[in-house]
């Protein structure tokens, strides 16, 4: 009896993986499908754009898929060394004069709260804990688990935050190649055949040690600021010379955008018309509300007109940084930006919370 429940255990966890893998296969080969088909009408983006619309037609049309798990989070990694290659002496000698701009985000963040918070509470008929926290430009997976921790809807914040993303994502570079008359077409980086072998092997080490190590000591967006962090150590020390090939951050596009479209798996029309709607409606706020404090960092900070604007741009870290790169933007100051943006909120936001509604008993 043993033996025969042992192989029908067996049995069972083959077939699941059989259908995992089948299922997983078919989004890719939608995915792909979208990057051929981004390509073959010149539209911009292939690698990031394509994968993020046809999974997102396909989540919407109901079609089952399953995303690539831990291969997913390992390309994160490749934006995190790319980000930390970039940071020289040069960059660190630049961040006093990010002064202003920086002392901006504080203000940036209580203004997206004190719009977003009422604009889901009593507009979108949401609970208050829900309206928090889908009002927090945070890291999506932080937001909606503090938020289930807190007693709010985790289905409503995820499909929130995945559509601010998927919006922001979206409007940004359009905005960069329209008014802004940006070119989203610069070198991403070297193709790997002119990357000394010496450098992609410690390349592929620090992405590693740095995506491990960074979860084991409880960092937050581990997968891209640990191998960022000594990325950075080994470009300021002159051992590391170049960004990751242009194939890997190829790679990591298709993964991301790939990632944000399936977020929509699932959804229902009532999402759709609820959930889905009033997440697109705050990133349009949010969108306007960025534009506005570009031109202050303009005027006030004197920051450049480019670097602003992605600096303030509530998109995800790995999405905004993939931006950066296409558009050939200054890394260093972008992401010291999100990073504040993203330490104050996901340090923040929690303790605010509890302050706020401990008074309010």
């Amino acid at each position: 009896m043993h033996t025969l429940g042992y192989i029908g255990i067996q049995v069972l966890s083959n077939e699941r993986f059989v259908m995992l893998t089948r299922t997983r296969l078919l989004t890719f080969a939608i995915a792909l499908l979208g990057v051929a088909v981004f390509h073959a009408l010149h539209l911009p983006l292939p690698f990031l754009f394509g994968p993020m619309f046809a999974c997102l037609g396909a989540a919407l049309a109901g079609v089952k898929m399953q995303g690539a798990g831990q291969v997913s989070v390992a390309a994160r990694t490749v934006l995190g060394v790319a980000v930390g290659a970039s940071i020289t002496p040069a960059i660190l000698g630049q961040v006093p004069l990010m002064a202003v701009t920086l002392a901006m985000i504080p203000v940036y963040i209580a203004l997206i709260g004190l719009i977003g918070v009422p604009f889901f509470q009593r507009i979108c008929g949401f609970d208050r804990v829900t309206s928090y926290y889908a009002a927090m430009p945070g890291g999506f997976q932080d937001m909606v688990l503090f938020g289930q921790e807190a007693g709010g809807n985790p289905r409503a914040l995820s499909l929130i935050h995945a559509t601010r993303v998927l919006v922001i994502v979206t409007l940004v570079p359009i905005l960069l190649a329209g008014p802004f008359g940006v070119s989203l077409d610069q070198p991403i980086g070297a193709p790997a055949r002119e990357v000394p072998l010496s450098e992609m092997g410690i390349m592929v080490v620090i992405a590693l040690i740095g995506w491990k190590g960074g979860e084991r000591i409880g960092l937050f967006g581990a997968a891209i600021l640990g191998p960022m962090i000594l990325a950075a150590i080994l470009s300021l020390g002159d051992i590391l010379h170049h960004r990751p090939p242009a194939e890997a951050i190829m790679a990591a596009q298709f993964f991301i955008g790939m990632g944000i479209g399936m977020q929509f798996r699932g959804v229902t029309m009532g999402e759709l018309r609820h959930d889905v709607a009033a997440g697109a409606a705050f990133a349009v706020i949010l969108a306007a509300l960025a534009g506005v404090f570009t031109l202050l960092a303009l005027q006030i900070g004197g920051a450049p007109m480019l670097e602003a604007f992605l600096s303030f741009a509530p998109g995800g870290q790995a999405e905004m940084t993939v931006l950066a790169i296409v558009a050939g933007a200054d890394l260093g100051f972008i992401v010291v930006h999100h990073l504040v943006r993203l330490v104050i909120v996901i340090t923040g936001a929690p303790i605010a919370a509890r302050l706020i509604w401990g008074k309010s008993k």
